[in-house]
């Protein structure tokens, strides 16, 4: 089991990022809410499973994005929990509302909107990692999406912002941060592009 660097340190929530692949900063998350811990999008790594628990009663492992499970279904078999797959209809009882993102018939993706911790969790949409954000940007918009960016995500004001990939933005300049980067991010596509040039000349 690969070793992962916990990250996103909350009172009711942390996250963790696998080290496989580097550029993509995969990250999970654990959000203690309503009573229960849900678990979002998470890669399997060492200490994961027993930080879940230290943190609360483990109710529900959620999918975010469909072509990318995980290790989600393993995780809630361990935990005993429900995996909520996409869960666009909502989940019964969850103190956390299920946003749909994107539904087209190559890319399903839901976000979660916690709004007692006005706490924000997207899968791709919005990433902090280095392949899918410009050097400039708090937060990038995934690289397919920069043409076309999914407003849904600008409705809500969180206070933290957690990403499936790389660490989340925390603070009362998150929701500013979102906006930003939602604000005609094919513009710094060259920007982004160079990055990654750079990136992989100089593995």
């Amino acid at each position: 089991m690969s070793a992962v660097r916990f990250c996103d340190e909350l009172d009711f929530a942390f996250g963790w990022l696998h080290p496989d692949p580097a550029w993509m900063d995969r990250a999970g998350h654990a959000v203690l809410s309503g009573g229960g811990v849900w678990v979002v999008d998470p890669p399997d790594g060492e200490g994961v499973e027993a930080r879940i628990r230290a943190l609360g009663k483990p109710a529900g492992v959620v999918q975010l994005l469909d072509r990318h499970p995980r290790d989600c279904a393993a995780l809630a078999e361990r935990l005993g929990v429900p995996l909520h797959v996409l869960p666009f209809g909502g989940v019964a009882g969850a103190p956390f509302d299920v946003v749909p993102v994107l539904r087209l018939p190559t890319w399903k993706e839901a976000a979660l909107w916690f709004p007692a911790e006005r706490t924000l969790v997207c899968a791709d949409a919005l990433a902090n990692a280095p392949g899918y954000k410009a050097p400039s940007e708090p937060v990038g918009v995934h690289p397919w999406l920069r043409l076309r960016t999914p407003a849904v995500v600008k409705r809500y004001d969180p206070l933290h912002l957690l990403l499936g990939h790389g660490e989340g933005l925390h603070g009362e300049g998150t929701a500013a941060a979102i906006q930003a980067a939602m604000e005609r991010p094919w513009l710094r596509t060259p920007e982004w592009g160079l990055s990654q040039i750079r990136h992989f000349v100089g593995r």
